[in-house]
């Protein structure tokens, strides 16, 4: 199965310029771009991983993590091989920095017959780095549209703002990494900038898609105070309601940081709440961050076991303690 690329120009000399994120390759004949999934073939660019899946399966909606978005549903995940970013700390390094791996075929019709069949809200586009996999994710979500499901992303983030205009108007809900406030941290920890980050994020929230944000607690990288509140100073300026979920980091690939102490993640969890209404703890074992609460009267509205969820919701989403309404989406 082959597709031509997009955004992307020819040079002379044979040459062609990649205008899909902001690395802005300029690859020659037979080069493959450091995202590992574009290559120049003959002057043509070309997606190397379009009609090819390296894993796939069903996962509570939960696992992205997206809290906030039709709680206690499955979604069929799948992934290609690839990111534009080279994070130390990769936790799925193994398919986003890998190369020549073992990949099935699969087309946008068949991915979305199989989410039919297994009861899926729609598909999610993760594991590895989706945008970076983009003739296909667009191709898909079109077919997924179409039969009434539903289009989750779970990204970096890293990506030209006219690419991401095409694609946002298919997209439902999106997990984003935001990795540091810092874009010395993404310059030197993910070999990328923080800019064009901070602005697709503004981009998919202007754009209606439900939006929730993970940050990776890094001991003695990103986890100061005034690193975690200039995060939390951000994201409240875009919208107070947005889920934030601070998650533990344990040692993978290329960076030997010890595990996120449990004390420290606790300690996000109260800068945060100072400012934002939903903040949410993964990779540890503890209540705080744990729990949907209504804000106003204090009534669990989703109960959270591991990956289960339990709702317990009004009409339209509302606290059935208090009626106060709550922005989660439940249908």
């Amino acid at each position: 199965m082959t597709r031509t690329a997009q955004w992307w120009r020819p040079l002379e000399n044979g040459q062609a310029a990649c205008d899909l994120c902001p690395i802005g390759c300029r690859l020659r004949p037979g080069q493959t771009g450091p995202c590992g999934t574009r290559e120049n073939r003959d002057r043509v660019m070309e997606p190397l991983y379009y009609g090819r899946v390296v894993s796939g399966g069903m996962d509570p909606i939960e696992k992205k993590p997206l809290y906030h978005f039709l709680p206690g549903r499955p979604v069929l995940s799948v992934a290609a091989p690839g990111c534009n970013l080279h994070c130390l700390f990769c936790q799925n390094w193994s398919i986003s920095q890998g190369r020549d791996q073992v990949t099935s075929e699969a087309s946008p019709r068949t991915l979305v017959e199989t989410a039919r069949e297994q009861g899926s809200l729609g598909i999610a586009y993760t594991y590895s780095e989706p945008l970076v996999w983009y003739e296909f994710v667009l191709d898909t979500a079109r077919e997924v549209r179409k039969a009434g499901l539903r289009n989750v992303l779970v990204t970096n983030g890293f990506l030209n703002r006219k690419p991401l205009a095409e694609l946002l108007p298919l997209i439902d809900a999106a997990n984003i990494d935001l990795k540091s406030l810092d874009d010395r941290f993404y310059r030197r920890i993910c070999k990328a900038r923080l800019e064009p980050v901070l602005e697709a994020i503004a981009q998919f929230h202007a754009a209606g898609v439900h939006v929730e944000i993970t940050n990776l607690v890094i001991p003695g990288h990103n986890d100061s105070d005034d690193q975690i509140g200039r995060l939390v100073d951000f994201v409240a300026g875009l919208d107070r309601n947005i889920p934030l979920h601070f998650s533990a980091y344990h040692p993978a690939w290329k960076l030997n940081a010890p595990p996120t102490p449990t004390e420290t993640l606790l300690r996000a969890h109260e800068i945060a709440s100072r400012q934002l209404d939903w903040v949410y703890l993964g990779n540890v074992a503890v209540e705080a961050g744990r729990d949907t609460v209504c804000h106003r009267c204090g009534k669990p509205a989703i109960v959270r076991t591991g990956f289960r969820a339990q709702v317990d919701l009004g009409p339209d989403s509302a606290c059935k303690g208090c009626g106060a309404p709550l922005p989660v989406i439940c249908s």
